[in-house]
């Protein structure tokens, strides 16, 4: 017998899919009725409230709208540009140079802006038409720099990673686990992914004779160093504190309690992205650019391009305590577990239906609300929990960016790259087989992974 909760998804991903396909409208719309229309199904009217002021009081909405937001002030400060030609500077006398800075370069960007296509747009302005003069086909420069952009919300801070630690946190809420200790897990994760793109960068680059760039196409090592050089620093501020928060977790908490180091934790994310955010305006060349009056105006204009993330994901999160309260994790944990799904099946299956879900649902948003059902069903398949929640971001967030027709983020690198539709996708199918088969690969446990 199907169980409710499959029901009540079914339910919300028709609504969802009529919404946003057929009446044109948002998704954060989509999900906000589909909220309203599964309490009214639920007959859970009396508890409505209570779903909203458990969405709102997530700490983890916050510390994604703050590295949002530090993203915007990223992208208007050219601290980003500076540190993208000091990439290309030092990768530019390889072979497919401009490839590899380009996945090194909106990796970083793409994990504090959480945005494929605007990552794609923001970076790939400079790394594309680098690519490009280097001997890459427009269609591979597009995609490299898409499948690069994407790779960012698997990537520490990404808003994709607070919601798997709080879908993990849901599931195993005396764990222990800080965000430190996962963080290192991710980019124990992330480590292959790169990898699997340098290699792929590495294999084209041979396939069509790409060569070098041209030495008057490279920047200055010294001129971008000199210019660049505090750009750098940004990564250490972010990663740093996180790394400490790992390593010295135990004793944390024998100076704060278990309680104290769980909410030093938490406001980790909101001191690192304060402290970049105030690093970024000190080491601003343009003074005048980063006045009060400018950063209002910076907000201001870009607050509609910040909505419909951060609605979507609230919404989300509404969806996800409607569900808690119904308890539907446990009743799709229980019908995944009838199926008698092997692990390996479970590696093919879950990637490929949040791949679809992905055209439809955001990747925050499926993080949030299908992340403990996931978690769960492939720790009872026998993978470690705290793996599978790593590997959410991955494909809940990436692959659904980079599949097929909805692949955002290639349609914006076509847009740059100026290539042919047709070239595009079979050349995007490429790196999308790579990437399903190293996740398959992954959620069967059967590689090492830092901080496991």
């Amino acid at each position: 017998m199907i169980p409710n909760a499959v029901i009540y998804l079914a339910i919300m991903l028709v609504f969802v899919i009529a919404w946003f396909v057929w009446v044109k409208r948002p998704v954060y719309e989509a999900l906000f009725l589909s909220f309203l229309l599964l309490v009214g199904v639920t007959n859970t009217w009396g508890n409505i409230f209570t779903y909203i002021d458990g969405a709102l009081n997530t700490s983890l909405l916050y510390s994604m709208i703050v590295f949002v937001a530090m993203s915007q002030l990223l992208s208007h400060t050219k601290v980003i540009d500076s540190c993208v030609y000091l990439i290309l500077s030092l990768m530019g006398r390889l072979t497919g140079g401009a490839g590899y800075a380009s996945i090194v370069a909106s990796s970083f960007m793409g994990a504090l802006s959480g945005s494929g296509p605007g990552n794609v747009m923001a970076t790939g302005v400079i790394t594309i038409p680098a690519m490009k003069k280097s001997g890459f086909p427009p269609e591979l420069a597009a995609n490299v720099e898409s499948v690069s952009s994407y790779m960012g919300n698997m990537i520490p801070p990404s808003s994709n990673i607070v919601g798997a630690l709080g879908a993990f946190m849901a599931l195993y809420p005396d764990s222990g686990i800080t965000s430190g200790q996962f963080w290192v897990v991710l980019w124990g994760v992330a480590i292959y992914f790169i990898v699997q793109r340098m290699l792929m960068v590495f294999a084209f680059c041979k396939y069509y004779k790409v060569k070098p760039m041209a030495k008057e196409d490279i920047p200055s090592l010294k001129e971008t160093f000199r210019t660049g050089w505090k750009g750098l620093m940004l990564p250490v501020i972010i990663l740093v504190p996180f790394i400490l928060d790992s390593v010295c977790a135990d004793w944390i908490a024998s100076r704060l309690g278990d309680a104290g180091a769980s909410s030093f934790s938490k406001c980790l994310l909101f001191f690192i992205a304060g402290v970049a955010a105030i690093y970024t305006l000190i080491i601003a060349d343009d003074k005048k650019s980063v006045t009060l009056p400018k950063m209002a105006n910076l907000f201001t204009s870009k607050m509609k391009s910040l909505v419909g993330p951060i609605a979507a994901c609230l919404f989300g999160y509404m969806v996800g305590e409607l569900f808690s309260d119904i308890d539907v994790t446990t009743q799709l944990g229980t019908f995944l577990e009838s199926l008698n799904m092997p692990l390996w099946g479970l590696a093919l299956f879950i990637p490929l239906l949040t791949a679809f879900l992905g055209m439809i649902i955001p990747g925050s948003s499926q993080v949030v609300i299908f992340g403990p059902v996931f978690i769960a069903a492939f720790a009872a398949a026998g993978l470690d929990p705290l793996l599978a929640a790593a590997m959410l971001p991955c494909i809940c967030g990436t692959m659904c960016g980079i599949t097929p027709p909805l692949a955002l983020g290639m349609y914006a690198g076509m847009s740059i790259a100026e290539s042919d539709f047709k070239k595009t996708l079979i050349n995007d199918l490429w790196w999308v087989g790579t990437q399903y088969v190293l996740e398959f690969v992954l959620l069967l446990g059967v590689l090492p992974v830092i901080g496991l």
